[in-house]
């Protein structure tokens, strides 16, 4: 009996519930989860967002359907300022197309949070981040992700040039 020869292909990312990419970033993987949950609010716009369903229920709506869309795995993201940047663009977006609102009608940010009475998104991020890592905290020294939460880099190490900082 022969084994048959198993041929393995390198690539640069993939798709396993979340994008892994081979830089290691969580950019590739925020801008998906961005474009997926843009489609996702353009098919309802029609049907929900400009008919004349009360705000209230819109926004129940947005939050257990659309929402849940983008932050699938976003307790492992490491936000840099762009994409902090990408994610507020979104949720703006997201909330204008929600009330009706379009770009002539020149209502500050501050206006349309206020009137849905929604958190920021990057603020759903953090809380959700800070659980996964108050979670991982609590468990047992001997755990994998453990050691990687309490290690401490060599003496010597230096941030390779032009690596981007995480925020948030």
């Amino acid at each position: 009996m022969t084994k048959p020869s198993i041929y393995v292909s390198d690539t640069d990312n993939f798709v396993h519930s979340s994008l892994v990419h081979s830089t290691t970033q969580s950019s590739p993987d925020i801008s998906r989860r961005n474009a997926i949950t843009r489609v996702a609010m353009q098919n309802l716009d029609n049907q929900i967002w400009k008919s004349r369903i009360a705000i209230s229920t819109k926004l129940k709506l947005y939050n257990n359907c659309i929402l849940p869309i983008f932050l699938y795995g976003s307790e492992y993201w490491a936000v840099t300022k762009t994409d902090v940047l990408k994610i507020d663009a979104l949720d703006q977006w997201c909330l204008r197309k929600l009330l009706g609102i379009k770009w002539y009608h020149h209502l500050r940010n501050d206006e349309v949070r206020r009137t849905t009475g929604q958190p920021r998104l990057l603020a759903i991020v953090q809380a959700r981040r800070l659980s996964l890592f108050s979670h991982t905290a609590l468990t047992t020294n001997e755990t994998y992700a453990k050691m990687i939460i309490t290690a401490s880099p060599l003496e010597n190490w230096r941030r390779p040039p032009g690596h981007h900082r995480t925020y948030g």
